[in-house]
């Protein structure tokens, strides 16, 4: 022990201070304390900051609304506005303003710590931290990889046919998408594509202008694979529940609103998801094929792409694993129990055994328990999956969607939803074949701007209050708002799937334009047939 002693050595490092002395004559500090710290603090975000709250205070003190309990109504209605300008602007992390309901609602009266903190663990929360990290497992071992190159190589014919080609790559997205959330699909199917277009001149030409170079048929076709990548995992997320969370969000506030109404289960919305996502699909591709595919383009793309390549990136994976195999069918299972769950009236399903106490999540999380449990194979005593490998698990969605069951229980608890009720007596009047495609489209306007969950979350609770005073089903309106959320194909900011597809440099806004108001349309036109009809069964 040295004691109190300093040696020579230690001595001479002190005499170097670990931060750089500033002196007063350089530097004029009370210059900067007025110009440069003024601007420091009245920064644009930091204004954005300010929205909040002050809008906030505006509401509580100056916002009268009608009705009995307005006091918990009205707080209700200043904290929804804090929390939707900071998720508009982005002045806070979108998770961090996602927790702000565990401390303002307490807060504000409007419900208890321990009641807005049950609205971030739920079934629908547990089913999504499985479904992620069977995720998580299916891209560790480069499953999604693999099955992608098959399918593909299956509609990669000789000779080549671009619109069978594309269909391939479209219809693979979709259906991972189904699985997965729509950002993980593109992420994991992007590389996938743009692998294929390396082939092509667009990619490998070195000229200054690469476009001049390349036939118009190439060049359309680069543009269609990354629409088509883009906006088909949007699509066949709507078919399943685990596909996006705009649809969790819809079945935790049915839950939330409805406690007494059997809930939406896997099947059931997969009946009524699947044939849906399925119209707009082949909607889809037509209109890919009709803008991007002309005719004469498989001769155009044959000398560029042939089944080879993808052979040769299947070899380089390899046979398939022990624990590919394994972690497979642990999927598959999975998607067996989510399906016979609860089948009809008449055949119940397992579920019947355990009197209904048996969720989705519940199967997610136990399907998911077994990759920690099952061997790998690959070193011993390793498991298929260990908690390292789900650091990269989306807290952020996870705590999105615990803060849009939140908002929607406290809508409804306190008062609001009743009050602002009143003001839509006019639409009782209203066709709900004029009403559900408008729904529809106001939704699929507003997503443009701000993300599908939350405007899922702000639209929802309105349309349950809609769907009373009309006196109809509110799922007749509900699904048509979250359906609609979804559309968000017009703007590259519009989704973060967007944002891959554009940063790739194949495509421009003006594609994205003229694909996206065909599509709106397409998709608004089906769910207005469906809805009624196949949604009513």
């Amino acid at each position: 022990m040295d004691g109190g002693h300093v040696s020579v050595a230690d001595s001479d490092k002190l005499k170097y201070p670990l931060l750089p002395v500033v002196h007063s004559e350089e530097v004029p500090c009370e210059q900067q304390t007025v110009g440069q710290h003024l601007q420091t603090i009245f920064t644009p975000k930091n204004c954005y900051i300010a929205l909040g709250p002050l809008l906030c205070t505006v509401v509580c003190l100056c916002v009268r609304l009608g009705g009995d309990g307005t006091t918990t109504a009205r707080n209700m209605l200043g904290v929804l506005v804090w929390i939707f300008a900071w998720w508009l602007t982005e002045a806070v992390p979108m998770p961090i303003t996602s927790m702000s309901p565990l401390s303002l609602f307490p807060l504000f009266g409007i419900t208890s710590a321990d009641d807005v903190a049950s609205s971030y663990m739920d079934d629908v929360i547990a089913l999504v931290l499985g479904s992620f990290v069977l995720a998580l497992a299916v891209e560790h071992y480069n499953i999604h990889r693999r099955l992608a190159l098959n399918i593909t190589l299956v509609f990669c014919m000789e000779p080549l046919n671009g619109p069978l080609l594309l269909l391939g790559i479209c219809a693979t997205t979709a259906f991972i998408s189904m699985w997965m959330h729509n950002v993980a699909a593109v992420v994991m199917m992007m590389p996938v594509a743009t692998g294929i277009l390396q082939r092509l001149p667009s990619s490998s030409s070195s000229s200054s202008s690469p476009t001049e170079m390349v036939p118009p048929a190439v060049g359309k076709f680069c543009r269609a694979m990354v629409l088509g990548v883009i906006y088909s995992a949007a699509v066949g997320g709507m078919s399943t529940l685990t596909g996006t969370g705009v649809n969790l969000i819809l079945v935790g506030m049915w839950k939330s609103y409805f406690p007494e109404a059997d809930p939406i289960s896997f099947s059931q919305w997969f009946f009524f998801g699947f044939p849906l996502a399925l119209s707009i699909f082949v909607m889809l591709w037509g209109i890919l094929c009709v803008l991007y595919c002309p005719k004469g383009s498989g001769e155009a793309l044959s000398p560029y792409l042939h089944n080879s390549h993808l052979r040769r990136e299947l070899e380089i994976l390899g046979p398939m694993s022990f624990a590919e195999k394994m972690v497979l069918s642990v999927f598959g299972g999975l998607v067996v129990l989510w399906m016979t769950r609860n089948i009809t009236e008449d055949i119940p399903g397992w579920g019947y055994i355990f009197d209904g106490r048996v969720g989705d999540g519940t199967v997610s999380v136990m399907m998911a328990t077994l990759l920690f449990i099952i061997p790998n194979n690959i070193k011993k005593g390793e498991k298929l999956m260990d908690w390292d490998k789900c650091k990269k698990l989306p807290w952020n969605i996870v705590l999105l969607l615990g803060a849009g069951f939140a908002i929607a229980d406290g809508v409804r608890t306190s008062g609001l939803a009743e009050i602002l009720s009143k003001g839509l007596v006019f639409l009782e009047t209203a066709p709900y074949w004029a009403i559900a495609p408008t729904v529809c489209l106001i939704a699929a306007s507003i997503t443009e701007f701000t993300s599908n969950n939350a405007t899922t979350t702000l639209l929802v609770p309105l349309l349950i209050e809609i769907a009373k005073t009309m006196r109809i089903h509110p799922l007749l309106l509900m699904v048509p708002g979250a359906i609609g959320a979804q559309f968000a194909f017009l703007l590259p900011t519009g989704t973060p799937s967007n944002i891959v597809g554009f940063t790739t440099g194949h495509i421009e806004i003006k594609d994205m334009i003229k694909t996206c108001l065909a599509l709106k349309i397409a998709g608004t036109a089906f769910l207005s047939v469906l809805m009624p009809t196949l949604g009513g069964v």
